[in-house]
């Protein structure tokens, strides 16, 4: 039988930490850039990557920001995205969106919809991210983790848009695994993930299942490579369940390719266009 143990013994943590941190450290020399900009929600995959650039690159070249709204941001996150930025030393900025959200309030086609106010929240903390990265020629650093990547649980252009993501290849529950080895406190490691982008949204809840499941479906399916009508026998996840998530996976896949465009002309970008020799 497939536990979630299995997922969060499949991987080889030390591993892990050396390969990341190697990456983000060449990453930064290849792209002659000076740093990273991250978003700092007091969650577990945004401390979890804060942490490994701090260990790549020293905390003089990382800088967090914090981006709260007064209608949904807990204060304890506030408070735990603040004491990890000073335990790492690196400087960070907390800035108030629901001043950004009231301007865009104004347009003459705003509409109240909870899930467009939501994904707005995210773009607009995507947009401050990038400017204080092209002011300071730094590179934006991704949080989302594997299972959210595959499932689509993110906003796309928000939390999505960013320069690398160095959990991307790590489920949730390994994050969780991968941040206690790093030394985060449990309250942050073993927090409630949720986005929030409205009161009370918690990521187990809007998508009916737990991320212990999730992980082990995703697991069995990606990496076992079995197929879904044999998980639920492998697994004791019902087979409801199972096609619930595999079918979030296939209707967003938008999320995870860039844009199609439209071939008419024999060389077309994406297909079999030229690229320059390296000189």
């Amino acid at each position: 039988m497939i536990t979630i143990e299995d997922v969060k013994n499949a991987f080889d943590y030390s591993y892990a930490i050396k390969r990341i941190i190697g990456f983000l450290k060449e990453y930064l020399e290849v792209n002659n850039a000076k740093g990273y900009v991250v978003g700092l929600s007091g969650g577990v995959d945004s401390s979890t990557a804060v942490t490994l650039a701090v260990k790549a690159v020293d905390s003089d070249s990382v800088i967090g920001i914090i981006m709260p709204d007064k209608t949904s941001t807990p204060p304890e996150d506030i408070k735990d995205a603040v004491k990890l930025a000073r335990d790492l030393g690196i400087k960070y900025f907390e800035i108030e969106i629901s001043g950004f959200i009231k301007n865009y309030m104004k347009i003459p086609f705003f509409i109240e919809n909870k899930i467009a106010l939501g994904n707005l929240k995210a773009r607009i903390r995507m947009t401050l991210l990038y400017y204080l990265a092209n002011t300071r020629n730094y590179l934006v650093l991704g949080t989302g983790d594997k299972s959210e990547i595959l499932l689509g649980y993110f906003t796309k252009y928000g939390d999505g848009g960013v320069d690398l993501l160095p959990i991307g290849d790590l489920y949730k529950t390994q994050v969780r695994v991968l941040a206690q080895r790093l030394g985060l406190p449990e309250n942050i490691a073993l927090k409630p993930s949720s986005p929030r982008l409205w009161p009370g949204q918690i990521a187990e809840k809007e998508l009916g299942i737990k991320y212990e499941e999730i992980d082990v479906i995703l697991y069995s399916y990606f990496d076992l490579r079995l197929k879904p009508n044999e998980i639920p026998q492998k697994t004791g996840i019902s087979q409801e369940k199972v096609y619930m998530v595999l079918e979030r996976v296939r209707k967003t896949e938008h999320k995870r390719s860039t844009p199609p465009i439209v071939r008419v002309s024999s060389r077309s970008i994406g297909h079999d266009i030229r690229l320059p020799l390296n000189t």
